[in-house]
């Protein structure tokens, strides 16, 4: 009975430290849960990775013993093969010997005789020299008929020249132009002028029209008709020329005046010049003396204008530098496009041409 009483006595405290084991033994579950956990899996892991460790030596025994055989097997067709070929190499050298020999025998004994062959080459040498003597000579042969036509031509082109050019012979007043005082003897041209035919404008015509020594008739000729005569073609109304010009006019031609080009008598910015000279002039006839006071009791009721140059659109202009005028952007615009209009120049209105021919004399 005292023991119930004292049982009774302490429930309190039994209960009380039960709550606390109970607490306590909570607590440390959940951490024992834990450590369990992570034991557990540490000790999977490591056996699953000693398991892995051995599927890879075991995978790589076996991939080792099939590459090896694998390996061998290439080796071994590899060597089959080169040897093979070497074979075929040796059988294919000996079957080119024993070709060569054959052939070799064949041509020497059937087909080819050294000494007809022999005799053939002398022979052929023979007719080569004598064609390449031939040769030469007919290319020696070739080479005067081109001098001498060359010569030829030469000649009858100065012949023709001399023809030509007969009006600048010598004579017993005025020396020509191929007679220089200042030599010891005439130029060759000089004998030519002199033995030459001056040739008619009727020939000249002729040998430019490529008919040089045919003559044209009015009425064909009969076995009983008498031959026309050719008359003198009629005296030309031209300038005399060479010697027989007059000395004055000759100096005229050769000491003419100098005739001023186009770029000479004018300026390229000649309009550009003649515009800063109209707005000089207009900057300086504006004189204006009235002062403008704008703070004086007279100008009250006046209304300051803004200037110009500083009341523009287009920003701040030096003073003094142009002239301002009133802008009125609406006036400039025309119905019609814009067009560059060029000033007369002098030279053209002294000839009447578009153009300055410098070269020609007026």
């Amino acid at each position: 009975m005292a023991t119930m009483v004292k049982l009774q006595r302490k429930i309190n405290g039994i209960k009380e430290e039960s709550f606390n084991r109970n607490r306590v033994a909570e607590e440390n579950r959940r951490k024992e849960h834990k450590a369990a956990l992570l034991i557990q899996s540490w000790f999977r892991g490591c056996r699953v990775r000693a398991y892995l460790r051995h599927l890879q030596r075991k995978a790589t025994t076996i991939q080792k013993i099939w590459r090896g055989y694998l390996g061998r097997m290439y080796f071994r067709r590899m060597v089959k093969t080169a040897y093979f070929i070497m074979k075929m190499n040796f059988y294919n050298v000996m079957a080119v010997r024993i070709q060569k020999r054959w052939r070799a025998y064949y041509v020497r004994k059937y087909v080819h005789n050294y000494y007809a062959l022999k005799q053939y080459l002398e022979g052929l040498t023979m007719t080569n020299e004598i064609v390449r003597r031939e040769l030469e000579e007919f290319a020696v042969i070739k080479s005067r008929e081109q001098e001498k036509t060359a010569l030829e031509s030469g000649e009858r082109k100065k012949d023709y020249l001399a023809r030509k050019m007969h009006y600048l012979v010598s004579t017993e007043q005025i020396a020509g132009v191929f007679n220089s005082p200042y030599k010891l003897f005439p130029d060759e041209m000089e004998f030519r002028l002199r033995g030459a035919k001056p040739l008619s404008p009727k020939a000249s015509r002729s040998r430019k029209n490529g008919t040089e020594g045919i003559v044209e008739t009015s009425a064909p000729r009969t076995p009983f008709a008498l031959p026309q005569i050719e008359h003198l073609p009629p005296i030309p109304k031209k300038k005399q020329q060479g010697p027989f010009r007059d000395p004055t006019e000759v100096l005229l031609q050769r000491y003419k005046p100098l005739e001023p080009t186009l770029r000479v008598a004018t300026s390229i910015t000649s309009v550009e010049e003649a515009r800063e000279e109209l707005k000089r002039k207009e900057w300086g006839s504006q004189v204006n003396d009235e002062l403008f006071h704008h703070f004086s009791n007279a100008n009250k009721s006046r209304r300051h204008e803004l200037m110009l140059h500083t009341s523009s659109k287009f920003g701040h202009v030096d003073y003094g530098t142009k002239h301002f005028r009133e802008e009125n952007p609406e006036k400039l615009k025309g119905k019609k496009d814009f067009k560059r209009v060029f000033t007369t120049v002098q030279v053209f209105d002294k000839f009447g041409k578009m153009y300055s021919s410098a070269g020609k004399a007026v």
